[in-house]
């Protein structure tokens, strides 16, 4: 037809090449499409299939097949061949049967590559290194290496050369280590028949281009989309331009911008990779001609152009900004010639709007509501656009609220799928089999069969061996699963439920046991026989089917290479190889692909930058999110870069720059900025700033709505009336429900803190102990207590010659038994032994006196209240008779109660126990009374110990007496039904008594975040 479009007018000699541009305002890969399908016209359908259409990457590609397919409607077309351009393969049409690269070794894998760099830097470079730090070296070098191929970096051994003698020694240093990897490592490469993935990249696409140049493709070849950042790929864009049917259509090349400020254009302008390109292929800007555009409507074509002219100028080189208050008063003035009376600034800012939130949260909770809000319109589409993965997965987290999934181009890390956790549990379990947190994930993981099997296993296996302070072998699990068999302190043997799961939970840690040994690469292993270990764990854990599914089979190909190219390597211990795996499984990416929405989708900033929604969402406009900051090479100087050819840092943010105006183009545009990242301060994008410098210039506001960040807020809020911050809680329960017994050291809790003591004897509420918890300052005061019992049990009467050592080794041995771990030993050695040789002049003192000692001996006071009769128990650390009384005395590691605080009966449990002595006595005996209240405080540091005396002679007697009267006259006001038991009654003595129910008692809300107003 002859008045289609044709992209290949004239001759087609080599000195005609055809250059195109599409805008940035205009959907790219749709007016490709288009123009493609309007080229053919009305000729043959397979006219088409002879076409070559080379794309940037695999998406672009997916989404130009599909673009065509919906085009091209009922019309019946056979498709052309589509190829990314940046991933190509010499055995795909038309470049089969591989004449490109016929002779060209394969590819090194990537994780064969990091260990074989490892093993050379260890070899060559320093034999010291850990593994890891091996392998972080390895990936700065394979960086170095893949830049120098891109860049097509000649002799890069040169660089041991390129340092002066004024240079930090830093600099020569890493010179050194570059020039010799880059000589190394191409002989190692060449023993193993193998290539840099890169450099063979690069290869194929310089060979390309030279067969191109030299036979010129005959059919048609249409190169979109790249901007010839890579001077391999430029050069074959360069060659389709050239060829009798080629051209080349770049995205968004700036034909307005002024010749004075084109020229100005540094490395971080959004069209210096433009510009570098055009300069490279010898076109000039102005031989750039527009793609064909399809029939639009001129108001909306007009607000695209403005938009256009809009984000080009806020962003033109900072030299040339000196002239927008001129460029602004031209545009207005061209448009007034054009007959247009809108402001071009006001028309290009219709559809763009910023959005300010107040953190990470706010953003991500606003961008999943708009864009559900887009599915409200039928076949209305929406992107979201930004490189900040975590923000990405937030907002697809947001957006699960509502059963929606949205197709999302970052895929997810390996270490967050099912495959990839159970895969780095069990070389976590491989490290260190005994730690609980990680046995309970691994036996509980939804993929293991051990739980399956035996659930109640588990749970008292959890119970019982693993809450609290954790074991230091498997001999002490069997030992405290034996202990929780046998009978209680009641003398009632455990029930035959109970007696069944404990063998479910001991045949349970035995099959652990086995598998840990079974596991185990001993002190350290090669590391191909350790991934053999591993994935033989795994399958014993999970069966054979676990490496089904793509987690399963990312999984599967990461421990295939590992046992592949490991060996190189050498050995590495458990850890190091835990550490290894969980580095592994974070950068691998799986895309799961599966049924997400068709309309929206989640894209980083370089697959969007051909992409087109109806909505456009830019996100992470923030400094170093967006643009990043320029990479801190840890090797090259600047100079040195220059010296070498390769690109200055800057470069990047140029390109980020062109993908931010593309997306930012689109009809409506939402630019997204939070205030707060990680708690910190931080900077609008650049972008953001020079738009707004622009527009305030213009005395024109740009769109701030704030409705969806109202609504988004308000999804999460309370209802008005329902909820909101808790008040201080006053529960009241029925007076037959209130407790009737109780220790002293509830009674002191209860003075202090009813509310925890409803909690405790009313809801009966116990505290669990978590798993594998650190054994510090409960465990180490219940340590010293069991070993002063133990002393007073052995030697009642006279002490052993050598009491300061018996003494050291009870503490030692009690400390590991409460869960200290060697590296704390190390710490409570030496406090153990100052805490001994004061122990020993202590007990000599005390036992002077002629007295009799009772340690952990149990005293109980009955005595009548309205609500009926009450009990208090206690249980004294010692209880020292002498021929005038007793004397009480309680050990503590930590801070004691003070003198005011006892006498006022805040700390009332030695006074307490006084009562209790001199109204009902011992058990053997009858009244006694109570002489002296004492702390004894033994800490082992630079003042070991301390005795605390609180109270003598008749003073004692007195505070205990009076310290009983108060206990029955509150026992007497809480038997009033009227009486609550409040939250802190009296916070500025809590001391170390708050923690097990505040979070019950929602203490943060009402003393903290809110008023404390009235009980509820």
């Amino acid at each position: 037809m002859s008045t289609a479009f044709n992209p290949f007018p004239g001759d087609g000699g080599k000195d005609d090449p055809r250059w195109f541009v599409i805008p940035p305002h205009r959907p790219f890969l749709e007016d490709l499409a288009a123009g493609v399908l309007d080229w053919l016209g009305d000729q043959a359908p397979e006219t088409l299939s002879d076409a070559t259409i080379l794309l940037p990457n695999r998406r672009a590609a997916r989404a130009f097949t599909s673009a065509l397919s919906t085009l091209s409607g009922d019309r019946p077309v056979l498709l052309p061949q589509v190829r990314p351009l940046g991933d190509l393969e010499e055995d795909e049409p038309p470049f089969t049967p591989g004449e490109l690269g016929l002779d060209l070794p394969p590819a090194i894998a990537p994780l064969t590559r990091r260990f074989e760099m490892a093993r050379l830097i260890v070899e060559n470079h320093d034999a010291a290194l850990s593994p890891m730090r091996a392998l972080e070296l390895a990936d700065s070098l394979g960086a170095f290496l893949d830049s120098c191929h891109i860049e097509e970096v000649e002799a890069p051994e040169r660089i041991a050369t390129l340092v002066e003698e004024d240079f930090a020694e830093h600099w020569r240093r890493s010179a050194q280590f570059l020039g010799l990897a880059v000589e190394a490592w191409p002989q190692r490469l060449a023993e193993l028949g193998l290539v840099d993935a890169s450099w063979r990249r690069t290869k194929l696409l310089r060979l390309l281009a030279e067969r191109w140049n030299s036979h010129p493709p005959q059919g048609p070849v249409i190169a979109a989309g790249s901007t010839g950042t890579v001077k391999a790929a430029a050069n074959v864009l360069i060659a389709v331009a050239r060829a009798p049917q080629g051209c080349v259509v770049l995205p968004g090349l700036d034909r307005d911008l002024s010749e004075a400020a084109w020229d100005a254009i540094e490395e971080q302008h959004p069209q210096s990779a433009l510009k570098r390109f055009l300069e490279r292929a010898g076109a000039d800007r102005a031989a750039v001609r527009p793609w064909f555009r399809r029939p639009a409507v001129s108001d909306v074509e007009a607000r695209g152009l403005a938009r256009q002219r809009l984000i080009n100028e806020a962003l033109r080189p900072a030299e040339a900004t000196a002239d927008w208050r001129a460029e602004i008063a031209r545009l207005r003035a061209d448009a007034a010639g054009a007959g247009y009376a809108a402001d071009p600034i006001a028309l290009g800012l219709e559809g763009l709007s910023v959005v300010a939130t107040r953190t990470e949260e706010d953003a991500a909770a606003t961008i999943a509501l708009m864009m559900r809000e887009t599915l409200e319109t039928p076949g209305r589409t929406c992107a979201l656009v930004t490189p900040d993965l975590a923000l990405g997965r937030r907002v697809a987290a947001r957006l699960e609220r509502w059963g929606v999934v949205a197709d999302s181009s970052s895929g997810a890390t390996l270490d967050q799928m099912p495959v990839g956790v159970l895969v780095d549990l069990a070389a976590r379990f491989i490290a260190d089999p005994l730690k609980p947190q990680t046995v309970l994930a691994l036996i509980k993981h939804a993929l293991t069969t051990l739980a399956e099997a035996t659930p109640h296993a588990v749970a008292e296996l959890e119970k019982v061996a693993f809450r609290g302070p954790r074991t230091r072998d498997w001999t002490r699990i069997e030992t405290r699963l034996t202990k929780a068999a046998e009978p209680r302190r009641d003398g009632q043997p455990p029930s035959d439920g109970a007696l069944a799961r404990l063998a479910g939970a001991t045949a349970l840690a035995g099959r652990l046991q086995a598998l840990a040994a079974a596991a185990s690469p001993g002190r350290a292993a090669p590391l191909d026989r350790a991934a053999r270990n591993l994935t033989a764990l795994v399958e014993a854990l999970a069966g054979v089917d676990v490496w089904a599914g793509p987690d399963g089979e990312a999984a599967a190909s990461l421990l295939s290479q590992l046992i592949e190219g490991g060996a190189s390597l050498g050995a590495v211990s458990a850890n190091d190889f835990a550490e290894l795996v969980a580095s592994l499984l974070h950068d691998a990416t799986v895309r799961t692909g599966g049924a997400t929405h068709p309309s929206l989708r989640i894209l980083g900033a370089i697959e969007a930058r051909l992409v087109r929604a109806d909505r456009m969402i830019l996100a992470g406009l923030e400094e170093g999110v967006w643009p990043q900051g320029a990479p801190i090479d840890p090797f090259l100087s600047r100079p040195m870069r220059k010296t070498l050819g390769l690109p200055p840092p800057e470069r990047r943010v140029g390109q980020t720059a062109q993908d931010f105006v593309q997306a930012a183009c689109a009809p409506e545009a939402i630019l997204v900025h939070s205030e707060r990242r990680g708690g910190q301060p931080a900077v609008r994008s650049r972008w953001l700033w020079r738009l707004d410098m622009l527009t305030r210039g213009a005395g024109v506001k740009i769109d701030r709505p704030s409705e969806t960040l109202a609504a988004a807020r308000a999804l999460d809020a309370p209802v008005a009336g329902q909820g909101g911050l808790a008040k201080r809680p006053a529960p009241k329960p029925p007076v037959d429900r209130r407790p009737r017994q109780l220790p002293v050291t509830g009674v002191e809790r209860w003075v202090r803190d009813p509310y925890a003591v409803y909690a405790r004897y009313v809801l009966n509420l116990r505290q669990l102990d978590r798993p594998g918890q650190s054994a510090e300052a409960l465990a180490r005061g219940q340590a010293v207590h069991k070993a002063v019992e133990r002393l007073t049990l052995s030697w009642p009467d006279v002490l052993p010659d050598d009491c300061e050592a018996e003494i050291a080794t009870l503490l030692h041995e009690e400390l590991t038994h409460h869960g200290f771990e060697d590296a704390a030993m190390a710490r409570e050695g030496p406090l153990a032994r100052n805490c001994a040789r004061w122990l020993a002049g202590f007990e000599l003192r005390r036992r002077a006196r002629g007295i009799e000692i009772r340690v952990e001996e149990e005293v109980v006071l009955t005595f009548d209240a309205p609500g009926g009769p009450f009990t208090l128990t206690a249980k004294a650390d010692r209880i020292e008779l002498s021929s005038t009384g007793a004397a009480i005395l309680d050990f503590k590691t930590g801070a004691a109660p003070s003198a005011k605080q006892v006498k006022s009966g805040f700390a009332p449990q030695l006074t307490l126990t006084g009562a209790i002595l001199a109204e009902a006595g011992l058990k053997t005996s009858g009244p006694v009374e109570p002489e002296e209240l004492t702390y004894v405080r033994v800490v082992g540091r630079k003042e070991p110990g301390k005795s605390e005396v609180r109270a003598q002679g008749a003073e004692a007697s007195d505070l205990s007496m009076a310290a009983l009267a108060g206990l029955k006259a509150r026992v007497a006001r809480f038997d009033e039904k009227t009486t609550p038991y409040l939250s802190w009654v009296a916070p500025q003595f809590m001391g170390n008594f708050g923690g097990n129910y505040d979070h019950l008692a929602r203490v943060w809300e009402w003393a903290v975040a809110g008023a404390d107003g009235d009980a509820e």
